[in-house]
């Protein structure tokens, strides 16, 4: 019986490790032993940069053992994904300046040709002092609004699926005295705001291209899976659904931290939230656990599990265009073993 290389579960033959993200204009990878991370620069060229990885079969304890490979491993994606995202960014601001740098100095020369050669001299020699100066006060403040936006984002993150969904149902009659029921509600609501929040981000133009990149990431890994040569035409015809995606992965923690939730016996709304806080970790090491179970097994417990978060994915991923596609394959190829086996997810 031919396999139908549009059916990803009918190709597949086998789950790799390589993980990745969507960066600015580019996108990250991250395999068991090398990561990388492409960009598309304003030139149209492709920027690759590669480091280590020790995720593979001499990766340390913590990154192995159940429940708290979780934890870590999401810790670590966070921090590499906030420091690659701000490199990919820190590259268009760099590449931005040049350019303006370079069309300055071809107005200047033009303007000189016409000049008195004491201006253009005296010109010349001011240009270069003021463009550095430019350049240095624009990326000063660039680092400064990006870690500004760090905290930022932190602080609304917990604010918006922590304290706000606990203090809404702490409004509700009836409800915030039974335990069970009221972690059911707060989880609901958790979700919609979860949802709501992702559909309007996704309004905004640059959040638009970074999920074209998210589902070039997505079509190059499933291709991969596939056991397909790494061609633009063969990642374009792959699926951009992935079970292992973080998008699935955070709605899974909304699930299971309303089952963790049950089990509080606090109903005052500010000691819920403390108990969330401090029942954070092992919310993420179950949540982890579930996501390998579903990657790995496909059943109807799975199915249920993988449901929610590949629904989501048709708002974070979008279909990229064969630019974002080369990008993808630029940043997997580095990242795929020599030794197949340490690959397996």
């Amino acid at each position: 019986m031919s396999k139908n290389n549009n059916d990803p579960q009918c190709c597949e033959k086998f789950k790799s490790k390589i993980g990745g993200q969507a960066l600015i204009e580019g996108i990250m990878m991250l395999g068991p032993n090398t990561g990388a991370m492409a960009c598309r620069m304003p030139d149209g060229s492709i920027d690759l940069e590669t480091w280590e990885e020790n995720n593979g079969k001499n990766a340390p304890w913590y990154k192995k053992t159940p429940l708290i490979r979780g934890c870590t491993n999401f810790v670590t994606s966070l921090a590499k994904g906030y420091k690659y995202m701000m490199k990919s960014a820190d590259k268009q601001l760099a590449a931005e300046l040049k350019s303006q740098e370079e069309e300055e100095k071809k107005k200047e020369s033009e303007n000189a040709e016409d000049a008195p050669e004491t201006n253009a001299a005296e010109e010349k020699s001011k240009a270069p002092e003021k463009s550095d100066k430019k350049g240095e006060k624009e990326g000063s403040g660039y680092d400064i609004f990006m870690y500004i936006g760090i905290v930022v984002g932190v602080v609304l993150a917990i604010g918006l699926f922590v304290f706000l969904p606990k203090w809404i149902v702490g409004f509700i009659p009836g409800i915030k005295e039974k335990r069970i029921l009221r972690s059911i509600v707060e989880g609901v609501v958790k979700i919609a705001i979860f949802v709501g929040y992702m559909a309007l981000v996704s309004l905004a133009k640059d959040i638009k291209r970074q999920y074209m990149y998210h589902g070039a990431e997505h079509k190059t890994i499933a291709c991969h899976e596939a056991e397909l040569p790494l061609t633009v035409e063969n990642v374009r015809k792959q699926t951009r659904f992935h079970k292992r995606c973080g998008t699935s992965f955070i709605f899974i923690v909304l699930l299971v931290s309303i089952f963790v939730m049950c089990f509080v016996p606090f109903t005052v709304t500010w000691q819920r939230i403390v108990a969330s806080l401090i029942l954070l970790p092992l919310v993420v090491g179950i949540s982890y656990e579930c996501i390998r179970l579903a990657g790995n097994k496909d059943n109807l417990f799975t199915r249920i599990l993988s449901a929610p978060g590949l629904a989501m994915q048709r708002i974070t991923t979008k279909e990229p265009d064969d630019s974002m596609i080369e990008i993808a394959i630029a940043a997997l190829t580095p990242c795929i073993p020599k030794d197949k086996e340490e690959d397996k997810w």
